[in-house]
């Protein structure tokens, strides 16, 4: 199978891809073409089917596994597939674990170490709390263990909410040393539970997308209530140590415009902020520069990352 991150401008690829996305698109000359979106395990990639009237061009749907015959071509320095002919895969020309985006760490490594942590947090209704999901729930660790952090924009993988959450939480846990200031459990345990409501926003590979309370509610307040359901399940829990943590969540966006509720207003939240954002924007340059390939020019302007970037020169 030729992986979509091994493909390079004048190459044919005759294989199987899962179809992420399919549209009916119009070009400026009124003339209707298909704009797909097609994934393997090693990333995604954009495709075009020019003439929707082939016979070479069967009938298939979104999140169909497709057999695709297609030229690969570079536009706009990404690289994208010309295709020439697609059908629905049949059962038995691929396998499902070749489709799925995972983490390149060790998931169970990386959960064993994130308990680590849990096991540090010395307030016992903290420690309470995150044992209540991580711990005492096998079917809720088993989802997070498999759950993305995105959709696309960073951590789009399996493990990807894991893999982002623990790094969050080795940030906060930097901060909590070198600022004194800080309540260490507090924030270890916010930073564990900041993006706790994506298990619910967005939905199981290999669909990876939005569910109806992602898109009315949002992941940051999913979160919220989740922890504030079981924080009322626990006799004698503090209130004011629930509302900061549930602020922590609240605000771990840092602006308004982001899609925070409520901005930064304890020290905890102000790092908590920091520590998501630096994450989340490194893992976003490092897929993007990725997905790059061999190029060391110039990747072109990034939306994301609002700049035009390119690959540090090697000394």
């Amino acid at each position: 199978m030729k992986y979509i991150d091994t493909l390079r401008e004048g190459m044919h690829t005759t294989d199987v891809y899962l179809c992420k996305n399919k549209q009916i698109a119009v070009t400026k000359n009124g003339k209707e073409y298909g704009n797909l979106v097609l994934q393997d395990k090693t990333g995604t990639i954009d495709a075009k089917i020019w003439d929707l009237n082939s016979p070479g061009v069967g009938e298939f749907e979104t999140m169909d596994y497709v057999h695709v015959e297609a030229d690969v071509t570079l536009f706009q320095n990404s690289h994208q597939l010309n295709v020439r002919r697609i059908r629905r895969a049949s059962e038995g020309e691929y396998v499902e674990a070749d489709y799925l985006p995972v983490s390149k760490k060790n998931i169970d490594k990386m959960y064993e170490e994130l308990l680590g942590f849990i096991a540090s947090v010395k307030n016992p209704h903290l420690n309470q709390l995150l044992s209540k999901f991580f711990v005492e729930s096998p079917a809720f660790a088993k989802a997070f263990k498999f759950h993305s952090a995105a959709k696309s924009v960073h951590h789009g993988f399996v493990g990807g909410l894991l893999e982002h959450t623990l790094s969050v939480v080795k940030l906060c846990d930097y901060y909590a040393g070198y600022y004194p200031q800080l309540n260490r459990d507090l924030l270890i345990t916010a930073a564990i539970f900041h993006d706790l409501g994506k298990t619910r926003e967005l939905s199981t590979f290999p669909e990876n997308d939005y569910t109806d309370d992602g898109q009315l509610l949002g992941h940051i307040i999913i979160g919220t209530e989740m922890v504030g359901r079981m924080i009322r399940a626990i006799p004698g829990f503090p209130e004011r140590t629930a509302v900061e943590l549930k602020h922590c969540i609240l605000a771990h966006h840092g602006e308004l415009e982001y899609g925070s509720p409520k901005k930064p207003a304890l020290l905890e939240a102000l790092a908590l902020n920091f520590a998501d954002n630096t994450d989340a924007k490194m893992e976003t340059m490092i897929e993007a520069l990725n997905a790059g390939g061999e190029n060391t020019g110039w990747l072109g302007y990034n939306r994301l990352l609002e700049t035009n970037i390119r690959k540090t020169t090697e000394l």
